[in-house]
């Protein structure tokens, strides 16, 4: 499976997703104008990854800025996929990445994780710069 890279725009973030290591990294700031159009082919991509079960281990990494509403119902379904995939034997995890000034990054992630049985999700917060 080949690995799908797409560049941040002006609202919309950095997609790393190296089927090789089974990191699927997400940076940067995400408010596109539709966000369901934005994210359908990532969605499509990790749903595809997160079926194969002789895959790497797969780790979601997340580290977003800011997110409008729309951009986080995608993120849910992302989590909720993961989850799925997790429940099923795939070795999958979460790491939530924020600043540690960021208080509202903190918080969703925490109420992202609260909504999540059985997939590990980890909160990982970086000294404040």
């Amino acid at each position: 499976m080949e690995s799908l890279r797409i560049e941040a725009g002006k609202s919309s973030p950095e997609i790393d997703f190296d089927a090789a290591s089974g990191v699927l990294r997400i940076r940067g700031e995400s408010f596109p104008e539709n966000a369901a159009k934005f994210y359908q082919p990532v969605m499509d991509w990790a749903s595809r990854f997160l079926c194969e079960a002789s895959g790497p281990k797969a780790v979601l990494e997340l580290a977003i800025v800011y997110f409008n509403s729309s951009t986080s119902k995608v993120l849910m379904n992302l989590f909720q996929m993961a989850e799925k995939a997790a429940a099923s034997g795939r070795d999958v995890s979460v790491r939530w990445i924020c600043d540690a000034e960021n208080e509202t990054a903190i918080e969703c992630g925490e109420e992202f994780k609260e909504d999540l049985s059985s997939l590990p999700f980890r909160i990982v917060v970086t000294p404040g710069g």
